[in-house]
């Protein structure tokens, strides 16, 4: 049975995708500077060059993606990017109220059962499957940390 390690979300290592929000700030051109939704596709529209495929960035990719293709129209870009929000995890099964919450830092499998409501009277409540991308289908445990995007499969009991 594979029981996932601690894993702690870090922006430098975070990689963009469907749902997250991030703040463009373009030094010395406020114009360009904003906050931009990542779409389905992981991409979104940035002004003066278009569709940016963001999906599977991290930020510090992002940001040097940015300042290459601003190039064509400054000097010297100069770019930073920060996440607003990361994409919500999604919690079904054995669970009062399945859906889609907004991810907090930080988070564990205990934390987002209680988020949604807490367990129904037929839940396993010691051993959880998380699906993760890439990693595909982990074995979980109440501490296990939740990560943005993952979802989260509360297992019924069988007596």
């Amino acid at each position: 049975m594979d029981v996932a390690a601690p894993t702690p979300v870090s922006a430098q290592e975070y990689q963009l995708g469907a749902g997250d929000k991030v703040r463009v700030h373009v030094f010395g051109d406020e114009t360009l500077s904003g906050e931009y939704q990542v779409d389905g596709r992981g991409a979104f529209t940035f002004p003066l060059i278009g569709a940016i495929n963001a999906g599977g960035l991290t930020s510090t990719q992002l940001e040097s993606t940015l300042e290459t293709k601003l190039k064509e129209y400054m000097r010297t870009p100069n770019v930073s990017v920060e996440i607003l929000n990361y994409r919500p995890f999604y919690i079904v099964g054995e669970i009062r109220k399945p859906g889609s919450y907004p991810y907090v830092d930080g988070m564990t499998v205990v934390n987002a059962v209680a988020i949604a409501g807490g367990f129904t009277y037929r839940a396993r409540e010691g051993e959880f499957y998380i699906q993760r991308k890439p990693s595909g289908q982990i074995d979980a445990r109440p501490a296990t940390p939740v990560l943005p995007g993952d979802v989260i499969i509360v297992r019924e009991r069988f007596f």
